[in-house]
C-alpha cells in the first residue's frame, strides 16, 4: 500500500504528516526519517507492506519467551 502524504510540519525532532488528499489524518514521525532534504509542503509517499516472515519469527519468539516462563513454575 503507498499513501501520499504532506509534510506539514517540523515540531522539534517530530515531522507531522498529512494524509493525502482529505488530509485530516495526521502521522507523526522522528524527522530522522525523512529523505534528506525533506521540508514543509513537499509531498512524500509511505509505502507499507506486510512482512509475513517477521511477524512469524516475532511469534515465534514471543511462544518461546512463555514456554520459558510457563516451565519456571
Amino acid at each position: 500500500m503507498n499513501i501520499k502524504v504532506t509534510l506539514d510540519r517540523i515540531e522539534n525532532e517530530t515531522a507531522v504528516l498529512l494524509v493525502r488528499p482529505e488530509e485530516t489524518t495526521k502521522i507523526s514521525i522522528h524527522i530522522s526519517l525523512l529523505p534528506e532534504g525533506s521540508k514543509e509542503g513537499d509531498i512524500l509517499n509511505i509505502d507499507i507492506i506486510k512482512d509475513i516472515q517477521g511477524t512469524e519469527q516475532a511469534k515465534e519468539r514471543v511462544s518461546s519467551l512463555l514456554e520459558k516462563l510457563k516451565n519456571k513454575k
